[in-house]
């Protein structure tokens, strides 16, 4: 992903996909909640990755089961 911050929290995100030398990033084993990818701005979709922390958050909240 060429943006480095979450498009939920405006926090880094710590995506590592995409970057040279780095074969594997915490998203790519992670299962996202269906649901989570609605709240992303239609601008940042494919562009920026959401953070661990909001994906616990809203994992959290009781938004997904």
């Amino acid at each position: 992903m060429t943006v480095k911050h979450c498009p939920l929290c405006g926090e880094e995100n710590k995506c590592m996909a995409g970057i040279e030398g780095q074969n594997e990033c915490w998203c790519y084993m992670e299962k996202f909640p269906k649901g989570i990818f609605d709240l992303v701005p239609q601008e940042s979709k494919g562009k920026q990755c959401i953070c661990k922390n909001c994906v616990d958050t809203y994992r959290e909240e009781g938004k997904t089961k």
